[in-house]
Formats: C-alpha cells, sequence, structure tokens
C-alpha cells in the first residue's frame, strides 16, 4: 500500500505542479476510494482505480482552475480583473498552462488519461487498461497514438 501511496502522491504532484494542491486531492481521492470501496471487484484493480479516481479529480480541478483565472474584459477593452498574475514564460504560467490544455484538449479523452498515467504515475499497460476498462494492448495504443498526436503537433 506504501507503493501506492507514494506513486500516487508522485502523480498528484507532476499533474498539478502545486504541493497544496496535490495534498489536497491526494486526501480526497483516498476519500473517495474508501466511500466506494465496496463496489470494487477485485483487490489486484485496486491500483488502477485509486489512479482512474485521482485522474478524475486533477482533470476537475484543472478545468475548475481554468474557469476561475479567465480575464475579464471591460468595454474598453482593458482587462477588469484576473485572479492570478505570473510572469509570462515562468512555470505554472497561465501561457505555458494553456498550451498544456491546449495540447491536451486536442487528444481525445481516453488518450489524454492513458499518457498521463504511463508517463507521470507510471503505470503499466495492464493497470491503465483496469482504470480505463480497456485491454492493455488498447491501453499501450493510446498512449502511443498520443504521444504520436503531440509529437505532430510540436
Amino acid at each position: 500500500m506504501a507503493t501506492v501511496e507514494r506513486d500516487l502522491m508522485r502523480f498528484l504532484l507532476r499533474t498539478t505542479r502545486d504541493r497544496e494542491d496535490s495534498l489536497d486531492l491526494f486526501q480526497e481521492t483516498w476519500l473517495r476510494a474508501y466511500r466506494s470501496y465496496p463496489k470494487l471487484r477485485a483487490a489486484e484493480g485496486l491500483r488502477p482505480w485509486v489512479f482512474s479516481i485521482a485522474a478524475n479529480l486533477c482533470r476537475n480541478r484543472a478545468r475548475d482552475r481554468m474557469r476561475r483565472e479567465r480575464v475579464f474584459v471591460s468595454e474598453s477593452g482593458e482587462p477588469a480583473a484576473s485572479t492570478n498574475r505570473i510572469a509570462p514564460g515562468a512555470p505554472g504560467s497561465p501561457d505555458g498552462v494553456l498550451n498544456l490544455k491546449a495540447a491536451i484538449s486536442r487528444l481525445p479523452g481516453k488518450q489524454g488519461r492513458a499518457l498521463a498515467m504511463r508517463k507521470l504515475a507510471g503505470l503499466d499497460y495492464a493497470e491503465i487498461g483496469a482504470a480505463l476498462n480497456c485491454s492493455p494492448q488498447s491501453a499501450r495504443a493510446s498512449v502511443y497514438q498520443a504521444l504520436k498526436k503531440l509529437k505532430a503537433a510540436r
């Protein structure tokens, strides 16, 4: 169980790039897993199941954050309000977040989730397949196609 916790925290830190968000999502993941544990069919499916919960929470958090960080423009065309000011080009800047968000948004949902689970969390293809309700071969193909599309977009 300790390796699952460590790998999950690593996945959350790499996905959110924010320690406080990662800790919050870590707790929320385990809370949701605990609440729905009776629905889990097999013990060997615990790791991919927990990672699928975490991936969904990360996606929801990113979507909610993007909504809050929008800049409102007044009638004169000047920015009226912005919730977060970070220098352009800095790690975590809106430009970088928007570029990453745009790249991931161009990927079909299954491909984006499979890529994150493989590259950020280090899950194997059988675990990714279990988390995405597909075969390991399909998970491998999703990761391959996602990488291929991201490379082609550069």
